[in-house]
């Protein structure tokens, strides 16, 4: 993809081959992935915190862990060696392993916050504005291609729903995402509203810092509770198998247990709502109201269910160091919450665990030859490249499988896109319907039925639209995409590519050594 621009950019314009945004799990996976594949293309990560991360780097709350198993939440090509559960600073420091181990770390600009993007066809580039935090005025930086890779929730907020008189709350309110570096929480009484992971995670956490904590719930979740260890890895450890091979096996083992209470939960959803009810059940003092507090209105796994570890939030509550309420918020006044249901919750801190705001390729205004670039009028092509818009990908995980299996997936893909390029002399490509799909039907982003968290419910109008045909979806099925994606022809006619007059002769050249990956 090098030299192919129509016209030079200004000598003070750093320009690369692809430009990565983002230094999360996305992030580095992608340009490790890259390094190793396309090892001539340049590169650099655009990262808007100080540090490596992403979400790790931001959330320090109490307890802060996976709610996934870190032999299929971490990386393929890296094995996993502690417990299936990691908490925030075995992820950062095994993000930062990754790093070192691909030598990322001379690549990755930290405090580079793209402002806007546009594609000039004329150049075939992406002219990023990029501010940076050690000085005042944006710099522009050119990429041949655009790798998002920036999660998809707002960093600079959480989700808050807008209370009846919260403003006349007078003790402290904390959303976790943006949890105080100090906090004094002793001899406190704390209502943390909420009940998915982070709660789960949260409540443990605080009971042991605090006089009490309560979790105030609209709705309950599905939780399953479980040794924070896996009998298989540590037979196979015992047994000094290599690294390597252990983090194979078990990520086929997860992926298969996995899609197989997928499957059950779609074919017999009443026979795993009775198993994961009974788990927590038996977790809890006889006579606890879990048909009250632990039973959800909706089908398993239509949301993520909760792991949790060495069931330490049923623990807490046994311990009478927490309680649930599950009820409606009236109002808040001065002193703590009024319920619907004519009761109070008089607290000294409130913690909303309310969940996230989604943000669509970061909130970053894209345009195409000067166009705004709406995503909710696009088609989604495998919900990674979108109709209209050339040299972009988006890597977006599972809802249901770690996120990180599809980054893998991704990455692959956008390699190999990257290597067919070069050997067939393309210096652009973007998705397009073949002919007799402009009439197909096009439907919301996921299917609600299968996949409906707040957080996607909230945003399925700005997000782009899938049509009723597995390329243009982006499948929340990772045994499906594993084969899928890997398959996918790059000569098909959907992708349209755009060339120089004359192919250069480098990429000729270089036809034979860049095999597929």
């Amino acid at each position: 993809m090098k030299d192919h621009a129509n016209s030079e950019p200004d000598v003070e314009t750093e320009q690369f081959d692809v430009i990565i945004v983002g230094a999360g799990i996305s992030g580095i996976g992608s340009a490790t992935l890259l390094r190793r594949h396309c090892p001539d293309l340049s590169f650099a990560i655009l990262e808007t915190m100080d540090g490596h991360g992403g979400t790790w780097l931001l959330h320090k709350y109490p307890g802060t862990r996976s709610d996934s198993d870190l032999f299929t939440f971490g990386y393929g090509f890296k094995p996993w060696k502690g417990d299936p559960i990691a908490s925030r600073q075995q992820i950062l420091d095994y993000l930062g392993e990754a790093i070192e181990d691909a030598g990322l770390a001379p690549y990755i600009r930290y405090g580079h916050t793209v402002r806007s993007a546009d594609w000039s066809s004329g150049d075939a580039l992406w002219k990023l504005e990029v501010d940076r935090t050690d000085q005042q005025d944006a710099i522009q930086i050119n990429a041949r291609f655009l790798w998002m890779c920036q999660g998809y929730y707002r960093h600079s907020r959480g989700y808050t729903p807008d209370w009846p008189g919260f403003d006349r709350f007078r003790g402290e309110v904390i959303h976790p995402q943006h949890w105080p570096d100090e906090v004094d929480l002793a001899e406190k009484t704390v209502a943390v509203i909420g009940s998915g992971a982070t709660a789960a995670t949260l409540i443990p956490a605080l009971a042991e810092r605090c006089e009490h904590v309560t979790m105030l719930q609209r709705t309950p979740t599905y939780f399953a509770a479980g040794r924070n260890a896996d009998t298989l890895a540590d037979e196979l450890r015992s047994l000094e198998i290599d690294d390597a091979w252990i983090h194979e096996i078990m990520r086929r083992k997860v992926v298969k247990e996995r899609a197989d209470l997928l499957a059950r939960a779609v074919r017999a959803p009443d026979k795993v709502k009775d198993v994961l009810i009974s788990g927590v059940q038996a977790c809890l003092p006889e006579g606890f109201d879990v048909e009250t507090h632990f039973t959800p209105p909706y089908r398993p796994l239509q949301q993520r269910v909760a792991f949790v570890p060495d069931a330490d939030l049923f623990k807490a509550i046994s311990a009478g160091k927490a309680s649930v309420v599950t009820d409606r918020i009236a109002s808040f006044d001065e002193t703590g919450i009024v319920l619907e249901s004519g009761n109070r919750l008089d607290c000294d801190v409130v913690v909303t665990a309310t969940g996230f705001e989604m943000a669509v390729m970061g909130e970053i205004p894209f345009t195409v030859d000067g166009a705004p670039v709406d995503f909710a009028r696009t088609v989604t092509y495998r919900g990674i490249m979108f109709t209209g818009v050339p040299n972009l990908a988006w890597t977006y995980g599972y809802g249901h499988y770690s996120w990180t299996l599809r980054v893998d997936l991704v990455g692959q893909f956008v390699c190999r896109l990257l290597q067919h390029m070069n050997r067939t002399g393309a210096i652009s490509v973007v998705p397009s319907l073949r002919p007799g799909e402009e009439s197909m039907e096009l439907k919301p982003w996921a299917d609600t039925e299968y996949l409906n968290p707040g957080y996607l419910l909230r945003s399925l109008d700005r997000l782009p639209k899938r049509g009723d045909r597995p390329d243009w979806q982006h499948s929340q099925d990772y045994l499906y995409e594993s084969e899928a994606i890997p398959r996918i022809d790059l000569t098909d006619p959907l992708f349209s590519y755009g060339y120089q007059t004359t192919p250069p002769v480098r990429a000729r050249a270089r036809r034979e050594e860049n095999e597929p990956v």
